[in-house]
């Protein structure tokens, strides 16, 4: 297998047994930054293929979260595909597995197995909640994180008290640039040990430590627990005359701007806000205060008064209308590509750019198998031996 991409992670390559979002995701960043990610699927592929109109095998969600990966199809309830598995594994950098705790160990394909043969690599395992404790067993998907990180209680309505979900895989997405960035730092200490390790990584873990430095910020203090108030404060959401924007005052000099954008002078006098956290204190008080007055002029009216006042604001864009914004335009984040199966389709952009390694989409998202006899080729398995592969429904 060769590759022309001349990204970071040019020359490193990455098997990744992983499934639906997590751990795709996070190869997916490393592939769009030069690694080689070879994905692993049973005959029935990942589900993600088929959530979403993939009739074909390829959804849009599969294509955003395994683009410009390799696939190779294996039963790994066989004995002859966790050794296809180890002898890839001995060549390969990284190894990634989102199985939950023990099964992995159970197919023979554990971290003590694959780095006995590749003393080097760096075998990164992601599981909801860890290897032990009381929900270690349990299956999980993004809403349980969600309830279970305190996440849900963030978003409690303020009205009812009802928890609410934030409506994208927050947990998942946050899990996969943990893992993302704890592959690329194992790597760099490889680069100067010489060792390999293991990166173990929960999903709660993840998300808790995304959420604590303001969502837990109450909670901070050792003794202060009870003083806490609930998260119940509005949204920065404001309705215009014909429209929604967002806008908010932290400093002093943002709240001075915020006052004479919206003719209220009188605000500054207000010894509630007069300080940051006094406008913390009583942000229910003044939230409510600001809509009053932005309701009633429009949304072109309210951006460019703040935008003079250099008060943070911008327009609250539909999906589809984001699609076409000057800013999203400018920064030129999406990009137009053909996937079979799909047809043409956008997809952002990596977000990091790299001035001398750039990072870039590798190309489309692979069918079930796509690549498997490419694989098997280049990590030495002969042609005999593929074709009993094949033949013994090992690899599709």
């Amino acid at each position: 297998m060769t590759t022309s991409t001349q990204g970071p992670l040019s020359g490193f390559s990455i098997l990744d047994l992983s499934a639906v979002l997590s751990g795709p995701l996070a190869t997916m960043w490393l592939a769009d930054q030069g690694a080689e990610v070879i994905k692993v699927e049973p005959f029935h592929g990942d589900i993600v293929r088929f959530m979403g109109g993939g009739d074909s095998g390829i959804s849009p969600t599969f294509l955003s979260a395994n683009r410009g990966k390799k696939a190779i199809s294996i039963n790994l309830k066989t004995e002859a595909g966790v050794n296809v598995i180890k002898k890839i594994s001995e060549a390969v950098d990284v190894f990634v597995q989102n199985f939950r705790p023990g099964a992995i160990d159970r197919m023979g394909l554990g971290y003590k197995v694959i780095s006995a043969s590749n003393p080097g690599i760096v075998y990164c395992s992601i599981s909801g909640f860890g290897d032990t404790g009381p929900y270690s067993h349990k299956r999980v998907y993004d809403p349980v994180i969600q309830s279970l990180s305190g996440l849900a209680d963030i978003q409690r309505d303020r009205e009812t008290g009802r928890p609410r979900m934030v409506r994208t895989t927050i947990p998942d997405k946050t899990t996969a640039i943990t893992a993302a960035q704890a592959i690329t730092a194992a790597l760099l200490s490889r680069e100067r040990s010489g060792k390999g390790q293991h990166v173990s990584l929960a999903m709660i873990d993840a998300m808790i430590a995304l959420t604590w430095a303001e969502g837990m910020a109450g909670y901070t203090i050792i003794g202060n627990e009870d003083k806490v108030p609930p998260q119940l404060a509005p949204d920065l959401i404001f309705k215009t005359s014909n429209g929604y924007i967002t806008a908010g005052a932290v400093s002093n000099a943002e709240w001075q701007g915020m006052c004479l954008a919206l003719d209220r002078e009188e605000w500054l006098d207000d010894d509630r806000f007069s300080t940051p956290g006094g406008r913390v204190r009583y942000v229910s008080e003044r939230l409510k205060m600001t809509a009053e007055v932005i309701a009633t002029r429009t949304t072109e009216h309210w951006l460019k008064v703040l935008d003079e006042h250099h008060v943070p604001s911008a327009p609250v864009l539909s999906r589809k209308e984001l699609l076409t914004h000057e800013q999203i335009i400018e920064n030129k984040l999406i990009e137009e590509m053909d996937q079979p199966g799909l047809g043409r389709v956008r997809q952002p952009r990596p977000a990091a750019r790299f001035s001398g390694t750039p990072a870039k989409i590798q190309g489309p998202a692979p069918r079930l198998g796509e690549h498997s006899r490419e694989i098997l080729k280049h990590f030495g398995i002969s042609e005999t031996a593929i074709e009993k592969l094949f033949k013994d429904d090992v690899v599709r």
